[in-house]
């Protein structure tokens, strides 16, 4: 990265938020956690902290007007909890699905970018899934919300273009309370919705992600050797897909 930053992470009291913001903590970096207040009680007890909840636009803008300015953005927000057939989904799960992903990402974008501006190397990340382009019955709702964040991914590289980067990360599934009930929206410990062993076998690394195989392309997509990058996507999956 271009010296010691400040970066923000929403969702960053998850399993990967955690992860990574140990690992730019132990580069030096200064760290905000933006995330559910529930998140937040349970998981961060110390560094600098916020209440966010990417449902409600004014509580993002008013977690994003205490920020101040930033050098990175990482947005690790995502909600899924059933895997139900489109033609069988309750438009309101359907709605929140969207709401979580999609809606939830433009705004966090929309607030923060400000926060980015004039500052030399800026560098924002967004999360979408593999899921976004190889579909799986059951996850119709959730596949379309990360895809369309790859494409507002894109849009938002060329309208930031030079200032501003902004790629995206599409992780497989990873070993965190996401598959378990979600951070700060459970007890973090209920069976995964998703067979993990059928999961295992059809991936030719043969074994879950963990946080830090999605941290590492997280970090090097908010630093210098990515410099000349934006508006791509980084597929981080074992080999279970290959586009």
């Amino acid at each position: 990265m271009n010296g010691l930053q400040r970066i923000a992470v929403l969702g960053g009291a998850g399993g990967i938020g955690r992860m990574l913001i140990a690992e730019l903590r132990g580069l030096g970096h200064e760290t905000v956690v933006l995330d559910l207040p529930a998140s937040l009680a349970r998981h961060m007890s110390d560094g600098e902290a916020l209440a966010c909840d990417v449902r409600d636009e004014e509580s993002i803008r008013q977690a994003m007007e205490k920020l101040g300015g930033i050098d990175g953005f990482v947005n690790l927000a995502g909600y899924n909890a059933a895997l139900t057939p489109l033609a069988e989904m309750e438009t309101g799960y359907f709605d929140e699905v969207v709401e979580g992903n999609l809606r939830g990402a433009y705004l966090a974008a929309r607030y923060a970018l400000p926060k980015m501006r004039g500052r030399p190397g800026a560098s924002m990340v967004m999360t979408a899934s593999g899921l976004a382009t190889n579909v799986r019955p059951g996850y119709g709702a959730y596949a379309a919300s990360k895809a369309a964040v790859i494409a507002m991914t894109k849009t938002l590289a060329l309208e930031c273009a030079p200032d501003i980067r902004v790629n995206v990360v599409a992780p497989a599934l990873v070993d965190t309370a996401f598959l378990r009930g979600g951070t700060g929206r459970s007890n973090e410990d209920g069976q995964s919705i998703v067979d993990l062993e059928a999961y295992r076998k059809a991936t030719p690394l043969a074994r879950l992600a963990q946080p830090q195989d999605i941290t590492g392309p997280i970090r090097f997509l908010l630093g210098p050797d990515s410099g000349f990058m934006t508006g791509q996507t980084l597929w981080i999956n074992g080999g279970g897909f290959m586009p």
